[in-house]
């Protein structure tokens, strides 16, 4: 176990990264820095002293300026100028031609030149801190996250305490009755709480990416000399270690694009790297299997992929070279799908589900509520009589199925209708007629 490890600190809502003071409380072989600032400036040329240390994202006092102070004597850098002020910090520096040799040897091993990882136990032990923050939800937090939302009170009772298991979902049913919706508004919930990830993790001197600006949202760095990510100002004083950055808890969305090897790690043949599966991004939040059963796999296959994360809350991913490691699972995974569940899953899988919720059609005085929310929203004048002639015309008559989902697509149609006639959109049955047949399609 590194240093690092056991100066893990405790806040309130789990974990606060400690503070690096010296070359060891990073938990990584200072050769192996010594060839990351070596890539760095293969790379990005001449850089100060600051700037190298805010690319590593270590601290230079203690720190980078060692390992600089080291490649100096051993001629793989050189001071090209200074920067006006004291110290290693505002000298810039080359790499030499002894230390291109160096730095290409390093990227024949791996070509990353980011952040310096985090070591993978100590990641570990930092998810697992950080799984007491989470929040727990009330009906009266449900009332909020989901009052956008019409949804049967009976679906309503059950989501608050699928939500609150941190565990799995299984929500099915028609398309177009708000699933994904409902997804999107546990993910709100998560995104305003916030965790500490690293920007990458370290494992047998292999680099896995785990930060990704697309997937994590940056959370505001109140704590002062702290430093955001490699574009921030990082200089001498640094109250906790700047490897690892602060983001809103996850929440992540797949669909049909996902395969089983995307949940493994995936290696990058050309930079040398790996790249961490989506479940590992979206330790600490949400991870939305949306559109189940329309990926590429076979469901059956896929689901087998979640029985031993499920079941003991621990997934294991494997390297290229062989070795599984072993990494924690806090994730609330969700699976929503239009398709029936016993075309996708057996009985005994679903036991492993905590929770399986049906969301379906609304009822007629569901559907009028959405209606006249939507028509407000979109400043279409609401009537009854309007509504009870779409009813009946467009539904009843034509044995068609409500979806939550129409209101709002109907009410766009009677304003792209309105637009085009130079009229004020209006639930007239002549504007209805006009939506219905643009919209409506007899399968």
């Amino acid at each position: 176990m590194t240093r690092q490890t056991g100066q893990i600190s405790s806040a309130v809502g789990g974990f606060t990264p400690p503070q690096i003071n010296s070359l060891e409380d990073t938990g990584l072989s200072p050769l192996w820095l010594q060839d990351l600032i070596l890539k760095v400036l293969y790379f990005r040329g001449y850089l100060t002293g600051f700037k190298i240390a805010e690319e590593i994202c270590l601290p230079l006092a203690g720190v980078t300026d060692q390992l600089l102070t080291i490649l100096k004597q051993e001629k793989f850098i050189e001071v090209k100028s200074s920067q006006g002020g004291l110290g290693d910090g505002a000298y810039t520096y080359g790499i030499t031609s002894q230390g291109v040799l160096r730095a290409r040897e390093a990227m024949e091993r791996s070509q990353y030149a980011g952040p310096a990882p985090v070591p993978f136990e100590v990641y570990n032990e930092a998810i697992r801190r950080q799984k007491s923050g989470r929040l727990t939800v009330t009906t009266r937090t449900m009332r909020q996250i989901l009052s956008q939302l019409v949804i049967s009170e009976s679906a309503f009772q059950r989501l608050g305490p699928a939500l609150n298991s941190g565990s799995s979902i299984f929500m099915y049913g028609p398309p177009g009755n708000g699933k994904t919706s409902i997804a999107r508004a546990f993910g709100n919930l998560v995104l305003s709480q916030n965790m500490y990830i690293p920007y990458a993790l370290y494992l047998d001197g292999q680099v896995i990416k785990v930060y990704d600006a697309v997937s994590h949202s940056l959370a505001p760095e109140n704590e002062a000399g702290s430093n955001g990510g490699p574009t921030g100002s990082l200089r001498t004083n640094t109250r906790r270690d700047p490897r690892w950055v602060k983001i809103r808890r996850p929440f992540i969305v797949v669909g049909g694009e996902l395969t089983l090897e995307g949940l493994d790690l995936v290696f990058d043949d050309t930079t040398k790297f790996y790249e961490a599966p989506f479940q590992v991004k979206a330790n600490g939040g949400i991870l939305l299997i949306d559109d189940f059963g329309r990926q590429q796999v076979r469901p059956r296959d896929l689901l087998n992929r979640w029985i031993v994360p499920l079941e003991n809350r621990v997934d294991y991913l494997r390297l290229h070279t062989g070795r599984k490691v072993e990494v924690p699972f806090d994730v609330l995974i969700v699976f929503s799908t239009n398709l029936p569940p016993k075309d996708l899953v057996d009985e005994a899988f679903l036991r492993r589900l905590r929770h399986k919720i049906e969301i379906g059609d609304p009822t007629f005085e569901e559907y009028r509520e959405i209606f006249k929310r939507v028509a407000q929203d979109r400043r279409i004048e609401y009537n009854d009589q309007g509504l009870a002639y779409l009813l009946q015309e467009w539904y009843i008559k034509r044995n068609r199925k409500m979806r939550a989902s129409h209101p709002r697509d109907l009410c766009d149609q009677i304003i792209d209708i309105a637009s085009y006639l130079a009229v004020t959109p209006t639930m007239s049955r002549e504007m209805i007629d006009h939506a219905g047949k643009a919209y409506f399609v007899d399968i």
